[in-house]
């Protein structure tokens, strides 16, 4: 996830790439980030938080708060620290950084990568106005941005920040679907994934429900509701559902794991 905002942030135009700067552990990785798109890659966590007025978060929660233990002593001024890590309240990362800090807390998505995500921001009890303008403006550089409660955001994490796994899990079974009907391999995943991306710019742009545009196109005793009877019985509304409730209970517990270590 911090290398499709790296990625989206120094394509989309809207940021100095000579601003952004980033550290990682896999130091080649980080070096071929840094020469791909032209950013500065930094030693060290510290190094990064001590030239950095806005620093984001990317960092599993199982790691978070060993890497805020290590950057606290280097927040000798104010710094705006803004989390991607699932579960972790800004309660406790405010616990854990400078009374200086604020925090903004998001979930974004992979589709950063295209400019194409879509980020909930949620704020913290520090944080200013301006800061949340701030996260507004990163996050639309990269795609779509939505303020919530912190309260809704493992629901976010659970919906939109896996909802890309599922989503390819379905173009990847369409395309099978496709293959297994005598479809090339190529043509029937861009023809699945074509549909999928057409699809949500549909829903998106017309601002109608979702069921509505479904039974347009599903006329009596045709090809579509011969296909939905089929999707139906087995059961895939249901393991939709599901699925954003299970990502959902996990992201709660890794905030709690995250939060007790």
């Amino acid at each position: 996830m911090g290398a499709a905002i790296v990625r989206g942030l120094a394509t989309s135009g809207k940021i100095a790439k000579e601003s952004i700067c980033a550290t990682d552990t896999a130091i080649d990785r980080l070096k071929e980030l840094a020469e791909e798109y032209a950013i500065t890659a930094l030693p060290s966590n510290q190094a990064l938080v001590a030239q950095c007025d806005v620093v984001i978060l990317a960092v599993k929660p199982q790691i978070l708060f060993r890497v805020l233990e290590e950057v606290s002593p280097t927040v000798s001024a104010s710094r705006l620290f803004v989390s991607i890590a699932a579960g972790v309240t800004t309660h406790a990362l405010e616990q854990a950084l400078p009374a200086t800090a604020r925090i903004v807390r998001t979930m974004p998505n992979t589709p950063a990568i295209a400019l194409a995500s879509i980020t909930a921001i949620a704020k913290g009890s520090r944080t200013k106005p301006e800061d949340m303008d701030i996260a507004r403006f990163l996050f639309e550089s990269i795609g779509q941005v939505v303020e919530v409660d912190e309260s809704m955001l493992d629901a976010v994490t659970g919906l939109s920040g896996s909802g890309p796994a599922y989503v390819l899990l379905a173009i990847e079974a369409l395309a099978d679907g496709g293959v297994r009907m005598g479809l090339p391999r190529q043509t029937a995943q861009l023809l699945a994934a074509q549909t999928v991306f057409g699809t949500a710019k549909m829903v998106l742009e017309s601002n109608i429900h979702p069921a509505q545009l479904r039974d347009n196109v599903t006329s009596p005793g045709g090809t579509t509701i011969a296909g939905l009877s089929a999707l139906e019985e087995g059961a895939v509304r249901h393991s939709f559902i599901n699925a954003v409730r299970a990502a959902t209970l996990r992201s709660i517990e890794l905030g709690q794991l995250a939060a007790n270590k």
